[in-house]
């Protein structure tokens, strides 16, 4: 049992995979929570610009 054991939590780290052993973490943090949310803007649409006039 060591780094190559897919069962065992050292195992898990070195192959980079999770399971009940190694659990991920939930993504919370306190800038996250803090910021407030802003509404996006509407999308612009894409077209042809008008000619410039000239006087």
């Amino acid at each position: 049992m060591g780094k190559g054991d897919k069962k065992t939590k050292k195992g898990k780290i070195t192959i980079g995979s999770y399971g009940n052993k190694r659990p991920r973490k939930k993504a919370t943090s306190a800038a996250t929570k803090a910021a407030p949310k802003k509404a996006k803007a509407a999308p612009k649409k894409a077209g042809r610009k008008a000619p410039k006039k000239e006087d």
